[in-house]
């Protein structure tokens, strides 16, 4: 006989979700009696009690709407039952209320890393060749793939070569003060740790943002805090400007960067991995695809595994504006003092006006693939989304495209979008990344490895060799978010150390980097 299967997050909550892969159908008898009237998917609301018109849907013990009609207990509750709730305003939020929780520190665990000279530690150890302007992205593409082919196997212990392509550069407002968002980004995606400070600039020569100001401290790169070095040592920078006239022909520019490439893959392959502490650890957890499961699944199971990190002494970040705003009440009373908090009030209401400007509001999200799996609004997802935080303290927030301070729990303000977001966190210093998914994707990164965690075990299964740690389990019984959160633990080691290649890796499964631009385009 099938159970029926649902999960009710809290206890005030008059609604649950579906767990059955194959949904439940009209006349299927719940734990608590509740009929359904009518069939409902996986991942789908079904209503635990009569829900008036006006009345307020609780999913999370909050409220992720109120009912635009009368809905019936044994409802499939559909999106547009649901009226959106206001934001929490920003004026009022508790600021740095809730004592931090008591967590006893987690001695003991190491991981295999490459020590840069500034203190920082890769977890990969890769050869970026950065670009001043798109102008140049055929050419560094071409470079890389004769660099792969004829320089690499030379030096066996670099990992890989990847050219730092955006569509930035010229045409642009570069003097505009939201310009600092893609520029400081670039710079600080080149100070990355697993690209141990050596780093390759190929520019053009007359676009507005000139290779040297990728290499320097000018305007918005930040210095990193959280290594032991009282100075940031010096960047290992070579430019080069396809424009400059000693460069006589295209053949001419190929070997040009050719040699310089050979010059740096020299000094990186003489870094090997040694044992460093979970301090040295950066991850950024992020979620994509998100599905109904994502907030009793994988993202508490990843919520678990940050606090683990943190207890260890390492750095977590999370993100995506857009799925924190609706739950920033959550989120204020943890802030670490009252600086912290504002600061995270700040980058809320920045992103606020950003959307206001652009004609667009919060009700753009979610994606129709999110509402598929069950996710009604933008509100349901937040309450879903911040839970990949743990129960830390937050001690920092980043704007976009600043680089982390501190270790400990960090809140790096991005947009919500996969490659934005992780193109900032790499920016911010993420040497490796967790990726939650329930709609299921193939995204990863050449520059830091991604860990995708399924939210439910049909994706886990049908995408055996994509996922890398199913979290659908929980859903089902089979384990808890404390096995799944330990698991993923030791898992983060393992790939970190070079032990473990995470399917995106394995299967060269990379997505190119998209650069956040507020500024005008000229």
């Amino acid at each position: 006989m099938t159970t029926n299967l649902v999960i009710k997050v809290h206890d005030k909550d008059n609604v649950a979700i579906v767990v059955n892969p194959g949904g439940l159908h009209e006349g299927d008898v719940l734990f608590d009696g509740t009929v359904l009237t009518m069939s409902a998917p996986a991942g789908h609301k079904v209503a635990l009690a009569a829900i008036p018109e006006g009345e307020p849907i609780l999913r999370y013990g909050e409220v992720i709407g109120t009912a635009l009609e009368c809905i019936q207990r044994g409802d499939c509750i559909k999106e547009h039952q649901l009226q959106l709730p206001d934001a929490p305003g920003l004026e009022e939020l508790p600021l740095a209320t809730r004592p931090s929780p008591a967590m006893e520190p987690l001695k003991g665990y190491t991981f295999e890393g490459f020590r840069n000279p500034d203190g920082s530690v890769g977890t990969k150890n890769v050869l970026g060749i950065t670009t001043s302007v798109q102008c140049v992205a055929g050419m560094t593409d071409h470079v890389v793939a004769r660099i792969k082919q004829e320089l690499l196997p030379r030096y066996p212990n670099v990992d890989d070569v990847v050219a730092l392509n955006h569509t930035y550069g010229c045409g642009v407002a570069i003097n505009a003060p939201a310009a600092i968002v893609p520029i400081r980004t670039l710079q600080n995606i080149s100070r990355n740790p697993n690209f141990g400070g050596e780093v390759m600039v190929i520019g053009l020569g007359c676009e507005k943002l000139q290779p040297s100001r990728l290499v320097s401290d000018e305007q918005g790169a930040e210095p990193v805090r959280i290594h032991d070095t009282t100075e940031d040592a010096e960047l290992a920078a070579d430019t080069l400007q396809l424009q400059d006239e000693s460069l006589t022909s295209f053949s001419d520019m190929v070997d040009s960067i050719m040699a310089m490439a050979d010059r740096h893959l020299q000094k990186l392959d003489r870094r090997r991995r040694e044992t460093c502490p979970v301090s040295e650890l950066v991850v950024g957890m992020q979620c994509g695809g998100s599905d109904a499961f994502s907030g009793v699944t994988a993202n508490p199971a990843v919520g678990y595994a940050t606090d683990l990190i943190v207890r260890a002494g390492g750095s977590v970040m999370f993100s995506e504006v857009t799925e924190v705003r609706d739950a920033i009440h959550l989120l204020t009373p943890r802030a670490i003092d009252e600086e912290v908090g504002r600061a995270l009030l700040r980058e809320m209401a920045w992103y606020d006006d950003y959307l206001e400007g652009g004609k667009a509001d919060r009700s753009a999200n979610p994606s129709p693939g999110n509402k598929r799996g069950g996710l009604s609004n933008v509100v349901e997802k937040a309450l879903g989304s911040i839970i990949k935080s743990g129960n830390s303290p937050i001690v920092d927030v980043l704007g976009p495209g600043e680089r982390i301070r501190r270790r400990g729990l960090t809140f790096a303000a991005t947009p919500a979008s996969d490659f934005v977001c992780g193109t900032l966190q790499l920016a911010a210093g993420m040497n490796l990344q967790v990726f939650t998914t329930g709609r299921g994707t193939p995204y990863g990164l050449p520059m830091a490895p991604v860990i995708k965690m399924s939210t439910n075990s049909s994706l886990g299964q049908r995408w055996h060799d994509l996922i890398d740690i199913d979290a659908g389990r929980i859903a089902t019984g089979e384990a808890s978010i404390a096995d799944i959160g330990w698991e993923l633990f030791h898992l983060i080691l393992d790939v970190a150390s070079g032990k473990t290649e995470v399917a995106a890796d394995r299967l060269g499964l990379h997505n190119d980097l998209v650069l956040f631009n507020p500024a005008p385009v000229t």
